[in-house]
């Protein structure tokens, strides 16, 4: 993935808030919807995914190492929270993070952060939150710079 031959992938951090507590501590539930992601994304998984479930009534802890990077996995039961975090070194197109996780998780507040990776400029984290995917540097930083205005 490249913008002006910097950028280096695109990050999505997922939090699903509102999410029914016994689905969070389902592993085998947990684990379709990771495979429906690595699944329509067409991600190349390395080995087998690692999974650890807490007792109860905690929740789940996933990790695929992917070709193009990784996709984690963490569910807080007492919480009602499901936290994913996906990086992709290579174009993809968008997954539909919140009507997938409404419908097998029941969550109430899906939000989705993407992230621009590589030639950070002044070291400064680009967010390229609800701004489109592959925005230029400049588009990125105005937006940033609106965001922080009192």
């Amino acid at each position: 993935m490249e913008q002006n031959g910097l950028t280096t992938g695109m990050e999505w951090i997922i939090d699903a808030r509102g999410c029914l507590a016994e689905s969070l501590c389902c592993l085998p539930q947990v684990q379709s919807f990771c495979e429906s992601v690595v699944r329509e994304l067409t991600l190349q998984v390395i080995g087998s995914p690692h999974w650890h479930q807490f007792p109860a009534p905690g929740g789940v802890t996933g990790l695929y190492l992917l070709t193009e990077s990784h996709l984690a996995c963490h569910t807080f039961p007492e919480l009602g929270l499901m936290t994913l975090n996906l990086y992709c070194c290579r174009p993809r197109r968008e997954f539909s993070w919140q009507p997938s996780l409404k419908e097998m998780f029941g969550a109430s507040d899906v939000v989705v952060a993407r992230v621009v990776r590589g030639g950070l400029q002044d070291s400064a984290l680009r967010i390229a939150g609800p701004v489109p995917v592959g925005m230029s540097s400049d588009s990125c930083d105005a937006y940033l710079s609106q965001q922080e205005a009192p």
